[in-house]
């Protein structure tokens, strides 16, 4: 054989050697890939015709063999010809084999994944686009129950589960809870054009057409781990006794310990029956700790402790009246422990009587339904007239605030921390953007002419514009920032003091260097009359400005009808002795025809609601200050026999204003604050946004339902 001819066989045994080897290989290799992704079809047909493309490279092959030797040419194009027959004849006989073949093993796989999916210990389900249920595994079967429909709606046994909510989320997690199981559900989207390939011959005419499937992951034994690990963890507590010092003076000295020692018996029987303990830090303090689940059931009777004490005689009328400050829910215990010491700031500052628990996104308050005994001492006053006068012998300017749409205690307040700056000659001038008919008397009585400076009043803008490092702020009659006349103020100014008679709420002014804040005292025009009188005692108030810190006590009184205690009287005599008169301030305080009849007709179209909640709405128009008349008309309302409470709203400015009043069996401020206001026992008000005064009438009906089913605590 010459060179040429051992050429040609080497390349043609070499040829057939790799068809079989390759054949085989594509068989093995086919299932193989079938198994493993099924988008490799195309590329498995193209790898099952390689021999037959091989042809090309023999012919190429065969004719440079030619030009070497024509006979070894002609020999290898004879075995081009009956290789490329054979190779033909042998790819139509293995493909139908194979695809045979890949059918039945993808017959077998598909069987074999669905009897695996169907056992599957993990809860499975299809869903279509329209969140209907095309599959589901035995295991979700069990749980959900066999569906009576052909594809029931997904939603027809989890209503938490809709086909929007699936829609507008790529991957949802949600808890449910099914035959007293919980459950987490995890919902994922699995579109066709991600699965399929152009390749394989099937494609999806929408991209955006996908399944969904649903898993559900059972944790009834987490969850309740969960709870055992809350219900077990320790709660701080803080337990204070409001008027220790006020009871112990009006009981005999013998009966004293008597009377200590039964408030002891009862805080620690009280915790003790709970599985707490109680430890006594002061003779009218004490910390307490006790388990999370303990604090469920005190939430439920409403904190009975508060009215066991209160109801407790030792040979006094006075009741011993107890707060509550718990911290909950913490990262840790030393940040409950902080979160106890807000709450108890938070139920002192509202007044007492009360509990309060702090968490780290709420707060709720419970008790609360009486009034804070008056202090008959004015050491604190007195304190606090102190440390004004040294905060404003440091400063050089003062702006004085109020809160929104100022009334007569508000500005009375205003006056009388101006003429305490004027004894010291320092310069102070009262932030007032608008002035409502009901002040206009008592803003022109400041003018000029009378020798006050033409810059007394400024707007929120001139204040913003001439705030500097040596201004102090002094913000009266509120001690919410949003409230304030101009909140932006409050973080412009370095030096910050509030004088405020309202309770404490969750949004406060911080970084305050003085807070003076008294829920008993009757008014803001109240609590300065007494600092004044301790500030300098050689301080003198005109005529025209005790009026109006008089009026101011008036009006917040109800004419001295509510909230007065001996210290009221006692800052209006003082009043009085500067110069007020009762005459000239009624004549001032006398409203305008419009707003009369605007009340007037709030009473007439008055409903009693259950029988004993007279709710109203006062007409606005041709009215300057619709909210003096509503306040107005709710006070008024209490006149009526078997009145527990009154609710009048007002719309003014593109908000809903609510004046609520009560005499003393209804804690109206616990009402508005579930409606983001606030004030006091018997006299508080909301401003709602977003909602028509229907709308919001409804939503105090409703807060009244939830009041007699024992809902508001």
């Amino acid at each position: 054989m010459t060179k040429q001819g051992g050429c040609a066989a080497a390349c043609a045994v070499s040829t057939c050697v790799l068809f079989f080897v390759r054949r085989r290989l594509s068989v093995q290799y086919a299932g193989y890939i079938m198994g493993q992704n099924i988008k490799l079809k195309g590329k498995l047909k193209s790898y099952m015709k390689l021999p037959l493309w091989l042809t090309i490279l023999f012919a190429a092959l065969t004719v440079l063999i030619w030009f070497q030797n024509w006979r070894s040419g002609l020999l290898c194009a004879a075995f081009d010809a009956v290789y490329f027959v054979v190779m033909r004849l042998a790819y139509q006989r293995s493909r139908r084999v194979i695809l045979n073949e890949m059918i039945d093993f993808a017959t077998h796989y598909g069987t074999v994944q669905r009897k695996l999916l169907d056992d599957f210990e993990v809860p499975y389900a299809i869903l279509d686009q329209n969140a209907r249920l095309m599959w589901a595994n035995r295991q979700f079967e069990e749980i959900t129950g066999k569906p009576k429909n052909r594809h029931p709606s997904i939603a027809s046994v989890f209503p938490q589960i809709t086909k929007d909510r699936i829609g507008k989320e790529e991957r949802i997690s949600i808890k449910l809870s099914k035959d007293e199981r919980v459950f987490r559900a995890s919902v994922s989207k699995i579109y066709f054009s991600d699965v399929l390939d152009k390749s394989t011959g099937l494609e999806s005419g929408d991209p955006d057409q996908y399944l969904s499937v649903i898993y559900l992951f059972d944790e009834t034994l987490l969850d309740q781990y969960r709870r055992e690990k809350l219900d077990m963890q320790m709660v701080p507590a803080l337990v204070y006794i409001d008027n220790y010092e006020e009871v112990l003076d009006s009981v005999e000295e013998v009966r004293q310990s008597l009377l200590i020692a039964l408030v002891d018996r009862k805080v620690n029987k009280y915790f003790a029956a709970r599985g707490g303990l109680v430890k006594k830090t002061e003779n009218d303090k004490y910390f307490v700790i006790f388990p999370h689940k303990a604090l469920d059931e005190m939430a439920e009777d409403n904190f009975s402790l508060l009215e066991d004490v209160k109801s407790m005689k030792a040979g006094t009328e006075m009741s011993v009246t107890l707060s509550m400050g718990i911290g909950s829910v913490g990262d840790d215990y030393a940040k409950n422990y902080g979160y106890s010491r807000m709450a108890i700031d938070l139920a002192l500052g509202r007044g007492g009587d009360q509990a309060v628990i702090k968490t780290k996104e709420k707060t709720y308050y419970y008790g609360g339904s009486s009034r804070q005994v008056d202090k008959t001492t004015r050491v604190k006053a007195r304190v606090k007239a102190l440390a004004l006068r040294e905060i404003m012998i440091s400063r050089d300017k003062f702006f004085v605030m109020g809160h929104h749409i100022a009334d007569i205690d508000s500005l009375g307040a205003a006056i009388g921390i101006f003429c305490a700056a004027r004894q010291l000659g320092k310069r102070a001038q009262i932030v007032l953007d608008t002035v409502n008919t009901t002040l206009q008397p008592f803003r022109e009585c400041f003018s000029p002419e009378n020798g006050y400076p033409e810059d007394m009043f400024i707007s929120s803008e001139e204040a913003l514009e001439e705030v500097n490092s040596q201004t102090a702020l002094i913000v009266v009659d509120t001690n919410r920032p949003s409230y304030t006349e101009c909140p932006d103020l409050l973080n412009r100014v370095r030096t910050i003091v509030v004088f405020d008679h309202h309770r404490h709420g969750e949004d406060i002014i911080k970084n305050t260097d003085l807070s003076y804040i008294e829920p008993y005292a009757s008014s803001a025009c109240e609590m300065i009359a007494e600092v004044l009188q301790y500030f300098d005692e050689d301080i003198r108030l005109s005529a025209t400005e005790a009026d109006v810190i008089y009026a101011g006590i008036l009006m917040d009184t109800n004419n001295f009808m509510s909230k007065t205690g001996v210290r009221t009287f006692e800052a209006a005599a003082y009043l009085r002795r500067c110069g007020a008169e009762t005459t000239r301030v009624r004549k001032m305080m006398r409203n305008d025809m419009n707003a009369y009849k605007a009340r007037a007709e709030a009473i007439r179209h008055t409903e009693v609601y259950r029988g004993a909640y007279a709710i109203s709405i006062c007409p606005a128009d041709n009215i300057e200050s619709p909210t003096v008349a509503c306040a107005q008309s709710a006070n008024e309302l209490l006149n009526i026999i078997g009145i527990k409470a009154s609710f009048v709203l007002t719309e003014y400015n593109g908000r809903i204003y609510i004046s609520a009043r009560s005499i003393d069996e209804i804690n109206v401020q616990q009402i508005m604050e579930r409606l983001g206001g606030g004030g006091h026992l018997n006299s508080a008000g909301a401003q709602l946004t977003g909602c028509t005064l229907l709308e919001a009438r409804q939503t105090i009906e409703n807060m009244l339902d939830e009041i007699l089913k024992g809902g508001i605590k």
